[in-house]
């Protein structure tokens, strides 16, 4: 595939790993994991795969200041804010939520990076496209040239991001004779790392099926979703994508109490794959999805002699503010609200 232009942000490529005594724990298949929490310190995360795209497109039309939202704890408002500032923009984030006495996790990062924040509540942010544009609109008129990024990076052009990383993939497979993989398996939580995995996948010959687990909304939502992405980035590069229907594969059910909320038995497995592993899981999106993989796993979907890919999309900074969960008390958002 003829790949557009992209500014080299993320420490790639990251590595796979065999997680051998998480899987011989649950008895099930192998479970490899693709650390793509190790994309850099401040970066960390799959954001930056699509941020490298979609940057380097904003600056191509001279854009000095870039516009993003997400919810109050966000990994892509924090990832953006960061590249911003390394690449000498200004970053605007449009968070839902409103802050605590003491911001933690992202949240505080994004302030350390002096981003400009707009805090919105979960009506407004039905409006985040409208507010954004609203913004962005204002910051023109002040003579600065915006560039507006929408939730996850998870544009026609973000999912560029994941085709490379496909393609990463593809070469490490190879070249560490790695196994042909039966399922790869990641969070979803705006549609386009599981897009640009199927194209990637698909347009290198691999037809390894690309299951997202959900962490918000439901599977109805992204399978519209990810079709509206896939078909945008035929219109907009004039390639074909190999991708069917039917390929557009999630796993419903585990959105628990929320995106972002945590059930014990969430947080009791990040604490078993941590201690077994030495791997931090997420709350919000890693947490969510290796809980779905496993229990998947016990209800027989994926087989013992299977190998499995789960991607490792990061969001270390959010487990922080679940420090009190994590030591049993409620998740009652400790230091910000994050609802969805």
């Amino acid at each position: 595939m003829r790949f557009p232009k992209r500014i080299r942000l993320a420490r790639i490529p990251t590595p796979i790993q065999r997680l051998e005594r998480l899987s011989s724990y649950i008895g099930g298949p192998t479970i490899y994991i693709k650390r793509d929490d190790l994309t850099g310190i401040g970066l960390t995360g799959n954001k930056v795969r699509k941020l490298e795209f979609v940057l380097a497109d904003a600056l191509r039309k001279g854009a000095d200041t870039v516009i993003t939202t997400g919810g109050i704890g966000s990994n892509h408002a924090r990832a953006t804010a960061v590249a911003a500032r390394q690449l000498g923009l200004h970053p605007h984030l449009v968070l839902r939520g409103q802050p605590g006495p003491a911001p933690d996790g992202n949240l505080l990062l994004d302030a350390l990076l002096n981003a400009d924040i707009t805090f919105i509540s979960r009506e407004e942010y039905e409006r985040r496209d409208e507010i954004m544009s609203q913004m962005a609109e204002e910051l023109r008129k002040k003579g600065y040239c915006p560039y507006i990024i929408p939730e996850g990076a998870s544009n026609e052009i973000g999912v560029w991001g994941y085709v490379y990383a496909a393609r990463e993939i593809i070469q490490q497979q190879e070249r560490e004779h790695l196994p042909e993989f039966d399922a790869v398996v990641c969070a979803t939580g705006s549609g386009g790392t599981q897009a640009g995995l199927l194209i990637g996948l698909r347009a290198y010959g691999r037809k390894w099926p690309v299951y997202g687990i959900n962490v918000c909304d439901d599977a109805r939502y992204f399978q519209k979703r990810i079709g509206e992405l896939l078909e945008k980035f035929r219109e907009r590069y004039h390639q074909p994508t190999y991708v069917t229907e039917d390929d557009i594969q999630l796993i419903d059910g585990y959105v628990g109490e929320g995106y972002s909320r945590s059930r014990p038995e969430e947080l009791e497995l990040i604490k078993l794959v941590a201690r077994l592993e030495g791997i931090f899981l997420d709350p919000t999106y890693t947490g969510k999805a290796m809980y779905g993989l496993v229990d998947q796993i016990e209800k027989g979907r994926f087989k013992e002699k299977q190998n499995i890919l789960f991607i490792h999309t990061g969001g270390i900074f959010s487990l922080f503010p679940k420090r009190a969960t994590f030591m049993g008390g409620p998740d009652v958002g400790e230091f910000y609200d994050d609802g969805k």
